[in-house]
């Protein structure tokens, strides 16, 4: 593929549409992927971790899957959660093509798949689901951090799965360090060499009331 990766904007490799089977949210489903996206021929391992060790998700509010791919995250959050917004966000214009498609098939209105500066900057998540680009390198993965956490809502969390030998325990420590205060960080689970790391967003203390005599 040369310099087309899965996170190019507009993958140059042969689209190659092709249709796989897969188990999200509980749901038997047939999805559609294309070449030139992370993982076009199943639900990968990462991914599987993710979904088997989260929490159950908010019933309502605005949800973001960051670097959603052809959108397995995105579309189990629509899935389970009928009344929530999903902000399935990417950099890849077919994986948005993808994720678009896929939620239509499947007949879910709750899904947004759009660009990073596509989602409207007053919006704040009560939780973000990501198995991140790693292989963007590091100082593109941080700054994309440094980007979305602040945006959850006050005692929310973010989940995210990260490969051990593709520094998840490296990954961790920068967040301790660059989110504190009012952030807590830790391994969730592991499983299959993966990580799965929680985010969360502390709220702000409630004042006392003044009194006065």
């Amino acid at each position: 593929m040369g310099s087309d990766h899965y996170f190019s904007a507009t993958p140059a490799s042969a689209e190659n549409l092709r249709t796989i089977r897969v188990v999200l949210a509980g749901r038997d489903l047939e999805v559609t992927t294309a070449g030139g996206v992370f993982s076009p021929d199943r639900l990968d391992a990462g991914t599987a971790v993710l979904l088997a060790n989260m929490p159950p998700l908010p019933p309502s509010g605005h949800f973001l899957d960051l670097g959603c791919g052809w959108g397995p995250i995105s579309l189990a959050m629509a899935i389970a959660s009928p009344h929530a917004t999903i902000w399935a966000v990417d950099v890849n214009e077919r994986a948005l093509d993808l994720v678009r498609r896929n939620a239509e098939a499947l007949g879910l209105t709750n899904v947004n798949a759009v660009l990073p500066d596509d989602v409207p900057d007053d919006i704040v998540f009560r939780t973000i689901r990501s198995n991140p680009p790693i292989r963007v390198g590091k100082n593109v993965l941080h700054d994309m951090l440094e980007r979305w956490i602040p945006r959850l809502d006050e005692r929310s969390d973010a989940w995210m799965v990260v490969q051990r030998n593709l520094g998840a325990d490296s990954l961790q420590r920068w967040i301790a360090a660059t989110f504190s205060p009012g952030y807590s960080v830790y391994r969730s689970a592991t499983g299959k060499g993966y990580r799965v790391l929680k985010v969360r967003r502390h709220g702000t203390p409630a004042t006392e009331p003044i009194t006065t005599l």
